[in-house]
């Protein structure tokens, strides 16, 4: 694709929560892909191992910030990147509250904190920023197999579960107003990672897991409509 009609660009891609974790890999591997990253960072008095790739990745990288949880900074955001034609949005950020308190005994700080982080502010950043991204592109979010309301057979997690499956509905409602585009939509399941979000006794590490989540997203590109997607390409029940 062109950016003038006469010469070629590099493919772009928009990573929302990218300092750290699952966000942090993937910037990391699309460029090593060959892709150019701009990555968001929540604090911006802090510098992050994302200003690290930044620094070593010859003009590729490029940090911005947002904190998804300040409509605020969504504006401004939108023109300091309306230069941009992205390839791919993904946002990335999410939180996580006490895995063993049920659902009933959940303070309303925690649950609000919880939904709000995972499923209406990545749904107002898509929203928000998505006439950024090119006619053939994709945009997506990191989801969960815990999303699913089919697989869950154990309880647990039941706050952290809730936001996921709000935010596949979300992107359900999404992708429905997008029908007739040429563009993909995706809900990433990743698997249980160990990341700070996913902690220690996570079977898989980043290592493994980021590269097969990257490849499953970049074949999706030019396949229009939803997907909800574990990192093998295999499709998640609802």
């Amino acid at each position: 694709m062109s950016s003038t009609g006469t010469e070629e660009r590099p493919p772009t891609a928009l990573l929302i929560g990218a300092s750290r974790g699952l966000g942090l890999a993937m910037a990391t591997e699309l460029v090593d892909r060959g892709w150019h990253v701009v990555g968001t960072v929540r604090d911006t008095t802090a510098r992050t191992p994302l200003h690290e790739l930044a620094d070593r990745a010859a003009g590729r990288v490029t940090v911005e910030h947002l904190d998804i949880n300040e409509p605020a900074h969504l504006p401004p955001l939108r023109e300091r990147l309306a230069r941009y034609r992205f390839d791919v949005l993904f946002v990335n950020a999410g939180t996580t509250n006490d895995a063993r308190t049920p659902a009933g005994s959940v303070s309303t700080a925690d649950f609000v904190d919880v939904m709000v982080t995972n499923a209406l502010s990545p749904v107002r950043v898509i929203e928000a920023l998505e006439d950024l991204v090119s006619p053939e592109g994709l945009i997506g979010a990191m989801s969960s197999g815990q999303g699913s309301i089919t697989n869950n057979t154990t309880g647990g997690r039941e706050v952290y579960r809730a936001s996921k499956a709000a935010l596949n509905m979300f992107l359900r409602s999404f992708a429905a107003r997008q029908g007739g585009t040429r563009r993909a939509v995706v809900l990433m399941a990743p698997g249980w990672i160990r990341t700070a979000l996913g902690g220690p006794d996570a079977p898989f590490t980043i290592e493994e897991t980021v590269p097969l989540v990257v490849d499953v997203l970049l074949s999706r590109l030019g396949t229009p409509g939803l997907a909800y997607l574990d990192r093998f390409g295999r499709t998640v029940p609802w």
